[in-house]
């Protein structure tokens, strides 16, 4: 991993990014690239039909933008002496990074999601997103605290939570979740939540009952899954646990991540229809919604191809 991409937002919300960024640079001697995607600014008093540039303006604000990129980098340096690269780009703005990922060979973006007191889906719907959908990149999505980012405090990669859904493209996560939590010592959990199995109940006006036999072979199986995946990681020298876990996937994942203090979730996505078409269908958005812990997105290498060809 050479570069990593933190795309900022001229806020101290899209700087808590920045720890986390700072962290895995360190560890992988990659160096860091600071990007603001500096739009022309319109006229807004004016009609929609008559609305101008102002070019004066615009100017001061590019200058502005310049100036606040160049005081991030200063920051950093202060903390960290590794290279660090701000950098404006044009919009737009989803386009511009994922050009500047592909033509510089990021190997990871990292970026804040959205504030506590905004809607859910504020930032992470808007920006991540749609560069979930266009940039051939892994994402790592940070969810912000309250207080103001501390350059000085370094976050650990303790305990990684892998979800698995049993499929070859899921597993595509392992790979990056490795690399990221190698240099920090990290131990991991390969998790598979099986859904609870029903079938209508022969005794008048009960509901579905949970058919025990066909969710006991499901559990059977998918720890049997689990221990296969696990195996391979343990003969490269990691430490690995599995867990299958019956009930609904999202909240398993979530309750699980919370109960045993993951500090971070590495999942793989189909990467054709953005967050509503993840590999673990819409069970990957409800964790990036829920989580308040980091959230490692990676499309799979097949859809890359699906969408080149």
């Amino acid at each position: 991993m050479e570069t990593i991409l933190v795309p900022l937002d001229g806020t101290p919300f899209g700087e808590h990014a920045l720890p986390m960024a700072l962290a895995i640079a360190r560890r992988t001697g990659a160096s860091l690239a600071l990007a603001h995607t500096h739009q022309l600014v319109v006229a807004a008093a004016a009609p929609a039909e008559a609305r101008t540039f102002d070019l004066a303006f615009d100017e001061l604000i590019r200058e502005q933008e310049q100036n606040y990129l160049a005081e991030a980098a200063e920051r950093v340096a202060a903390v960290w002496d590794g290279p660090v690269l701000p950098t404006l780009l044009e919009a737009p703005l989803v386009g511009s990074l994922s050009d500047f990922a592909h033509e510089r060979g990021v190997g990871l973006i990292v970026m804040s999601s959205h504030r506590r007191d905004e809607l859910p889906w504020a930032w992470l719907g808007g920006v991540a997103d749609r560069l979930i959908r266009k940039a051939a990149v892994p994402i790592l999505v940070v969810h912000p605290g309250d207080d103001e980012p501390d350059l000085t405090i370094e976050p650990t990669l303790r305990h990684i939570l892998v979800p698995l859904d049993g499929s070859a493209l899921a597993e595509e996560a392992l790979t990056l979740a490795t690399t990221i939590g190698r240099p920090f010592g990290a131990h991991y959990t390969l998790l598979q939540a099986v859904a609870p199995i029903l079938r209508s109940s022969l005794i008048d006006r009960l509901g579905p009952v949970v058919d025990t036999e066909a969710q006991a072979a499901a559990w059977r199986s998918a720890s049997a899954y689990l221990e296969g995946c696990a195996a391979r990681l343990r003969e490269q020298g990691y430490e690995v646990h599995t867990d299958a876990v019956i009930g609904p996937p999202a909240a398993t994942i979530l309750d699980y991540a919370r109960g045993y203090d993951a500090d971070l979730i590495a999942i793989s996505t189909h990467g054709r229809g953005g967050l509503a078409r993840l590999l673990l269908g819409s069970v990957a958005s409800e964790v990036l919604r829920g989580a308040t812990i980091p959230v490692l997105i990676k499309r799979p290498a097949l859809a890359h191809e699906q969408r080149a060809g």
